[in-house]
């Protein structure tokens, strides 16, 4: 771990998944890293344009992601050819965005029909009691199910006080990334994880510690900084008159949608459980009928909660669909774009890139826990942490039975890493980038992209330092 930060970020996030490169049918194996800068582009698109030029980002955004993936597409279809482009196309598509953004707007939907009624006065005790209730949540109804059922009441709880950016900040770190840890329905690096094979509960069993620990760290943190805030610099601060009145106990309107959030976690389940010879291909890519099973029933949930949710619910919940629109458009670019990236690893170690392998493992060829919790938490940090955690599980031998057991340590490690770094920026996770959003709209100023990551990497980085120590040394 004494390699510079850019140094290791250029040498793991060059080696990104193997198996997925194959599957991709991609013939990019070789290719110069010069194919990597639309991906560079997009990025950096993402990081600087709301520094430099928000109102151009906030109208064009999706604009720019077109012109990123056309800045990979176009030239890639005279080199490659069309049908090769088709298929890394079709492959991003349907193998990776369509399932990640199905999830993600129907557990959005549905979430976004609940309204959680009475006036919660954001105290410092009040604030905490909703982070510990959304890391717990987080596990049983996933990260962005939970982030978009909670994140409004805090932002109404805190809505008469002078200083709560933090409070938003450490919502993202808490209940739309590491309260994930415990379950494949937490979140996608995890519910991939169960898709291959590792039982449904073995994060619980084996990261379940790891998880509390930071959880109880972050809350006390974020006990201390809230009870600064609120007793020492707002005490001298002209009073705001609380926009949401106060009303007689805490109840929820909307109830049925959380029939229609269990008929969701049930297609998750049932995707993972259920083992069909049926499938289609299209364009080389395969998608299997539990897939497709499970894509066609969460999108009849969240159009079952859009119909039998009165609208004036979504009014008071100030629902609107700009924040998965944002995702959509953002993440897409992602996907495809990061195809030539992922396609390089089609050499494997007799390739440009078995500097990962020896990055990750010791001479005799054996894991470094602690290397594939940052290798692994790292990327996820900046990248999408569903492909990355699949980059190091087959990179640790993707044998499941041997992951579990055996190596059940480096496992955790690759877990644990895939889960909590996603909190490092916007977009480590989905659900962090829609919660930025959400906040934004109801009018409060987010910290920059450059600005979150020195709240996440002052607080977060010692935690998993210290997580290192404790639970991922070297073997």
């Amino acid at each position: 771990m004494a390699v510079g930060m850019w140094k290791f970020l250029m040498v793991v996030w060059m080696c990104l998944n193997a198996n997925v490169a194959c599957a991709a049918g991609v013939g990019m194996t070789h290719i110069s890293l010069s194919w990597a800068l639309p991906f560079a582009g997009v990025l950096l698109s993402i990081a600087l344009f709301p520094l430099i030029a928000p109102q151009f980002w906030h109208h064009h955004f999706g604009k720019i992601a077109v012109g990123w993936s056309a800045a990979f597409l176009l030239p890639a279809m005279g080199y490659f050819g069309l049908d090769e482009v088709l298929r890394v196309v079709a492959h991003a598509l349907l193998a990776e965005y369509i399932p990640f953004i199905v999830l993600i707007a129907s557990l959005f939907i549905i979430s976004g029909g609940v309204y959680v009624r009475g006036n919660l006065h954001g105290s410092p005790e009040v604030n905490v009691a909703i982070l510990f209730a959304g890391a717990v949540l987080a596990s049983v109804m996933g990260t962005t199910g939970a982030s978009m059922l909670l994140i409004r009441p805090l932002l109404r709880a805190n809505d008469n006080r002078q200083h709560k950016v933090h409070v938003v900040v450490f919502f993202i770190f808490l209940v739309a990334n590491i309260g994930g840890s415990l379950t494949p329905l937490g979140d996608p690096p995890l519910f991939l994880g169960f898709l291959n094979g590792v039982p449904f509960l073995w994060t619980l069993q084996y990261i379940f510690f790891e998880t509390c620990l930071s959880v109880v760290i972050l809350l006390g943190l974020f006990y201390m900084i809230d009870r600064y805030y609120y007793h020492r610099r707002e005490e001298d601060l002209p009073e705001i008159m609380d926009p949401t009145p106060d009303t007689h106990g805490i109840g929820f309107d909307g109830q049925l949608n959380f029939v229609w959030l269990l008929g969701a976690i049930f297609f998750v389940l049932l995707s993972g459980l259920w083992k069909s010879d049926v499938d289609f291909n299209v364009l080389g890519t395969t998608v299997g009928l539990p897939s497709l099973v499970r894509d066609v029933g969460l999108v009849a949930m969240a159009w079952l909660s859009w119909v039998t949710t009165a609208r004036s619910i979504r009014i008071k919940n100030q629902f609107n669909f700009e924040p998965v629109f944002e995702v959509a458009k953002l993440f897409i670019a992602i996907f495809i774009t990061i195809a030539p990236v992922i396609a390089m690893l089609q050499a494997g170690v007799e390739g440009p890139f078995v500097r990962l392998v020896h990055l990750v493992h010791d001479a005799s060829g054996t894991p470094i826990d602690s290397h594939y919790f940052w290798a692994t938490g790292l990327l996820s940090g900046f990248l999408d942490n569903a492909p990355t955690y699949l980059v190091f599980f087959n990179l640790a031998g993707g044998d499941v039975a041997h992951l579990t057991t055996d190596y059940a340590s480096t496992l955790a490690a690759i877990s644990a890493g895939a889960v909590f770094m996603g909190a490092l920026s916007y977009i480590g996770n989905a659900p962090n980038f829609m919660v930025k959003s959400i906040a934004e709209h109801s009018g409060l100023k987010m910290p920059s992209f450059f600005g979150y990551m020195a709240w996440s990497f002052g607080i977060l980085i010692p935690l998993f330092v210290l997580l290192t120590v404790l639970f991922f040394k070297p073997m």
